[in-house]
């Protein structure tokens, strides 16, 4: 019998709503203005036997200090939905950027999931450029150093499973050693792609949004994407997009900022 989870996507935070298309590709990949906004997301994936975190957010603290509009506190927002952040067993962390790394320690019980490659790159000489360091957070790259200290990290070299019906695959891109996830669902082989390709259209057009530091690495990344979800569009998951928010079914009409990843689409 094959294992399958329910998959949520909860949005924290969002950017200014004026945020210009132009700011989401690279420089002459789209000569088009006018607003394109970015939201924020975690993801839960869950059955009766696995609680799974996908990426932690940020703090209050750090969305006034990027000037992001923070919406809910992630952990409240599982609580909302029942889930208590003690009782998480697994925290996949598919980067170390400063929207998918902050607050470990609200999920004082669970095993966390990086790439080797991530913390290499977190840690390692590319850090002295300030481009490549402005999206990380320091806080953040040393509270997951304390976890490895406490035992609480297990690192992953490539496509590994984290436990039946869900995968990890590095693919690099737009961070050293960001991984995508693989959740096994009833319609099929599902993809959180996170900043493998912020937007739907970011894979579509071929056109890499602007922070990374791989440029043919998130190329090949929108293809490793497309074959671990067959070719299905429907079950590509772009990290940032608003339209995950008005494409997938609410889990409850009183929580419009979470939506049923493993239902399908709205028609």
């Amino acid at each position: 019998m094959t294992t399958t989870y329910e998959v949520l996507a909860l949005r924290y935070a969002m950017t200014d709503p004026k945020r210009s298309r132009r700011e989401n590709f690279l420089p002459g990949m789209d000569l088009h203005d006018g607003p394109m906004p970015l939201d924020y997301y975690v993801w839960l994936i869950r059955n009766d036997a696995r609680l799974i975190v996908v990426d932690t957010g940020f703090s209050r603290e750090v969305a006034a200090e990027r000037g992001r509009s923070l919406l809910h506190d992630p952990a409240d927002l599982l609580r909302r939905i029942g889930v208590e952040p003690a009782a998480v067993t697994d925290v996949v962390l598919t980067h170390l950027h400063y929207d998918h790394a902050g607050g470990l320690g609200a999920f004082p019980s669970a095993t966390f999931h990086l790439q080797d490659t991530e913390m290499a790159y977190a840690t390692g000489r590319h850090m002295c450029h300030g481009c490549l360091n402005a999206p990380f957070d320091v806080r953040d790259v040393m509270a997951a150093v304390g976890l490895v200290y406490r035992g609480r990290m297990r690192f992953h070299d490539g496509e590994s499973e984290l436990c039946p019906g869900v995968t990890l695959h590095r693919v690099g891109g737009h961070s050293g050693g960001l991984q995508v996830v693989r959740v096994a669902t009833e319609r099929g082989p599902l993809v959180l792609g996170s900043d493998a390709f912020h937007f739907a259209e970011n894979r579509e057009r071929r056109a890499p949004f602007p922070i990374l530091f791989n440029v043919g690495e998130m190329l090949e990344g929108f293809l490793v994407c497309e074959r671990l979800a067959e070719g299905r569009a429907d079950l590509l998951i772009p990290g940032h997009d608003p339209m995950v928010r008005q494409s997938w079914p609410p889990f409850h009409p009183d929580l419009p900022d979470i939506v049923r990843l493993d239902l399908p689409p709205l028609a």
